[in-house]
């Protein structure tokens, strides 16, 4: 798939899968933007993207807004819009994960997560409609989901409903903005070594670290190489790896095995105690 001259639009383009996305795709010839709240790490951004560069007149915007404000994100995008050109590519990469006990954490974590996460790609995609729906070249449109939208997991009941709704969001868009000449696809990474996992695992219960102890850790380029792919084939569901593509396709016939599982865990960290 080629991505010469083209426009890409990436929330959370900062660090983590979104910066390998950026990268790669810099690499190929695009003008990229990258949108994320801390300005130190869009700047490092920038550069490292910039570096990757391999034609002339290629550009890269690295502007600071806060996804869960609609106001801010619809100024950056408009202004991405404004200095390189409808894009045509618009990848909602940004998001958060705070895990713990659901009464233990104070409803302000159930709110943040829903608001970068659901509503910060409600707002990245409303921003940038008006003028992928005008472009003669159309576009596509790439929300970035997690396996957690697919079964829902112990210990991340703020992540899990959010990334559930990303999925209820791309499944109605997806028919929605077909007739327009529109993409859209869902990308369900599996865990992926990024400044995200770090965190997570700082405030991970311990029933959820032996929960996830078995599944592979991929890294953050691997994972930008399956969604690039599954663009490139014009995918509705990007399923990197085998575990992926196996719960994608039969979560509701695994959720019984996988939540006799969890429990068998759950019980035996409560003996611990």
């Amino acid at each position: 798939m080629s991505f010469e001259y083209q426009h890409v639009i990436i929330t959370g383009g900062s660090s983590g899968i979104g910066k390998a996305i950026a990268l790669k795709l810099s690499q190929a010839g695009a003008h990229i933007t990258i949108i994320a709240r801390t300005a130190s790490r869009l700047e490092t951004a920038k550069s490292e993207i910039e570096a990757a560069q391999t034609r002339s007149g290629q550009k890269v915007l690295a502007l600071a807004a806060d996804v869960a404000c609609s106001l801010e994100v619809t100024a950056a995008i408009e202004t991405a819009i404004a200095q390189i050109g409808c894009p045509d590519l618009l990848i909602t990469s940004a998001g958060m994960a705070h895990p713990g006990h659901f009464k233990e954490l104070p409803l302000s974590v159930f709110e943040q997560t829903m608001a970068i996460n659901y509503f910060g790609s409600l707002y990245s995609i409303r921003a940038v409609l008006p003028a992928m729906e005008q472009s003669t070249r159309k576009g596509s449109i790439v929300l970035i989901s997690s396996g957690a939208a697919l079964v829902g997991l112990y210990g991340y009941t703020p992540y899990s409903p959010s990334k559930f709704a990303l999925r209820g969001l791309a499944e109605s868009l997806r028919g929605e903005l077909k007739p327009c000449g529109i993409h859209v696809a869902i990308a369900y990474p599996p865990d992926t070594d990024t400044p995200q996992l770090e965190a997570e695992n700082l405030t991970k219960p311990l029933a959820t670290q032996r929960i996830t102890a078995t599944a592979k850790t991929w890294t953050a380029d691997a994972v930008a190489d399956a969604i690039i792919r599954g663009i490139g084939q014009k995918k509705f569901m990007i399923t990197p790896g085998l575990e992926m593509t196996l719960l994608a396709r039969l979560h509701s016939l695994i959720a019984p095995a996988f939540h006799w599982y969890c429990d068998r865990i759950v019980a035996k960290v409560a003996n611990l105690k």
